[in-house]
């Protein structure tokens, strides 16, 4: 299995993301005094949670549906672990998938265009008391001409020590806006690259690479499989066992490299990749759907061979011209 490569996003995603830690909430964790599920990292002195409230108690992460036009209000409650007091920036932002494979957020300096722009907190900052607990309110107000669909995002509380050194944690929004859901995964860039074999008779190696791209408006997984085939389908070759992609917000590419061994240098090959998108809502549950199938060619020349038929065909002609020449001294 090959390591995944990076996913193509808008370049102020990354923006400084060097020296920035964003943890989102996934696990209970139940700080000093603090009664939310809240997120946590050991060596930071706070931790944050959600609000209980109508939308319930202890949950780990925000999950709303909401129509265009729609608001509704929330809180974030921030948890002071340490022994002197805590000012920490709130705010929102959009996610996106990082290079590992993982949800992350943007930088704060970065633009939100999506549920980051849409979430508003009613303050820009908190403090909190040793062992304090502090609850800091939100809304959600969407446009009236929001695209129906799912979108990720995030509310980040940030850190920033005299070193200059920015530490962050944030508890994560998935957002359903009312409308039809259209998934929808695409393979982009399908390419099939052949290595041929010293060994006349031997096998060698092709190197499938494409782009899953998310052009759905919902978020998916795929399931995915590749192979190598010659003419009319024979001699096919299945790559081994490929990881799911990681979860793709709407609009995001991820890039794939696969092996595929023992595949016949049959002149002309087909690559072919099959994508089964997987669904999976808020409650983790996975729906798989119609599979999508791409295929391309390649030339695959045997040039071992053609340089034994080439070496073998220099020999009979200089074994016919030497037949000739001694046809002619015996003459």
């Amino acid at each position: 299995m090959h390591p995944p490569t990076p996913p193509t996003t808008t370049a102020a995603r990354t923006l400084a993301q060097s020296t920035v830690v964003v943890l989102l909430a996934a696990l209970a964790f139940l700080g000093p005094g603090a009664g939310p599920a809240a997120a946590a990292d050991s060596d930071l002195p706070w931790a944050v949670g959600t609000a209980s409230n109508d939308f319930g108690s202890r949950r780990q992460n925000y999950s709303y549906t909401l129509n265009p036009g729609g608001r509704l209000k929330d809180g974030l409650v921030v948890v002071n672990r340490g022994t002197t007091p805590l000012h920490l920036a709130v705010y929102a932002a959009d996610a996106f998938t990082s290079e590992e494979g993982k949800l992350d957020l943007v930088a704060k300096d970065a633009k939100s265009t999506g549920l980051g722009a849409w979430v508003r907190t009613d303050r820009p900052d908190v403090t909190a008391r040793p062992r304090e607990s502090v609850e800091v309110p939100f809304t959600v107000a969407l446009p009236a001409d929001a695209a129906p669909g799912e979108y990720m995002g995030g509310i980040v509380t940030s850190l920033t020590d005299g070193a200059g050194t920015n530490q962050q944690l944030g508890i994560r929004i998935r957002l359903r806006v009312g409308g039809e859901l259209k998934p929808s995964l695409s393979v982009k860039n399908l390419q099939v690259r052949y290595t041929g074999t010293s060994n006349p008779f031997g096998k060698g190696e092709a190197t499938v690479t494409y782009t899953i791209h998310n052009t759905g408006n919902t978020i998916l997984t795929a399931r995915q499989a590749a192979s190598v085939s010659g003419p009319f389908g024979r001699f096919s070759v299945r790559a081994g066992q490929i990881d799911d992609s990681p979860q793709l917000l709407p609009g995001d590419t991820w890039k794939v490299s696969v092996p595929v061994h023992g595949v016949v240098p049959a002149l002309r090959v087909s690559g072919t990749v099959t994508l089964v998108p997987l669904v999976i809502d808020a409650s983790n549950s996975v729906a798989p759907l119609a599979a999508v199938e791409t295929t391309t060619h390649a030339w695959t020349i045997p040039w071992a061979v053609l340089l034994l038929l080439a070496v073998v065909c220099g020999l009979v002609v200089a074994g016919l011209a030497l037949r000739r020449r001694r046809r002619a001294a015996d003459r």
